[in-house]
């Protein structure tokens, strides 16, 4: 697929003009899903503006200019607000929308859980293979474990075992290993801390708005 990216706009602010939806204490900034209705965390949800040129952009890091359009991360809310035409709605305009645009917006959120595994990688925080991850596992250093989608269900099952911690399958054996500089990696442990988190949660959204097999 070609890679494409979000659009050169200008670097100026975001522009919700929507006021944030009541907060539960303890809780960030909530939206309201354009298709749904349902209200969320911003991190449950991706962002969507509308370009020079008229079509839909995902706005995957929440910084592009423009009135954000707010998407619940599923991909049965994506299918229901192209089939509602929500995001013209939403915008108050009529808009287009590019064919392209589901499959663009999961390569966009699979390239940033890869960078951020690759930051983890050059961090020291993350490390690849059955036996180092095991190490890991034995030692209590691991915040997230990613498992490849192509990968063995029965050697993840005996890799995890009963261990209680979040476990991502969002990215396929080839794209870890490019994380590590090698072919292919099944099995990546990312130790405790805010690559960690951040990987959870863009895994989360990543796994969300793709369609199951």
């Amino acid at each position: 697929m070609t890679r494409v990216g979000n659009p050169p706009l200008k670097a100026d602010p975001p522009d919700d003009t929507e006021p944030d939806e009541p907060e539960p204490e303890g809780k960030g900034p909530l939206r309201r899903c354009l298709a749904t209705r349902e209200t969320l965390p911003k991190e449950a949800m991706i962002r969507f503006v509308v370009g020079p040129d008229g079509a839909v952009v995902p706005d995957i890091a929440g910084r592009l200019p423009g009135r954000g359009m707010w998407l619940k991360a599923d991909v049965a809310a994506l299918e229901l607000a192209l089939k509602k035409g929500s995001f013209a709605r939403a915008a108050k305009a009529s808009v287009k929308i590019p064919p392209e645009l589901p499959a663009t917006l999961r390569w966009l959120l699979t390239e940033r859980v890869a960078d951020l595994l690759g930051m983890a990688r050059r961090a020291g925080a993350a490390v690849a293979g059955f036996q180092k991850v095991q190490e890991w596992l034995q030692a209590g250093r691991v915040g997230v474990l990613l498992e490849a989608t192509d990968g063995s269900v029965a050697e993840r099952a005996r890799l995890v075992g009963r261990a209680e911690l979040p476990v991502v399958v969002a990215l396929s054996r080839e794209r870890m290993g490019q994380a590590f500089g090698r072919e292919a990696a099944v099995h990546v442990a990312v130790a405790p801390g805010r690559l960690a988190d951040a990987i959870r949660q863009e895994a989360s959204r990543l796994m969300g708005i793709t369609p199951a097999d």
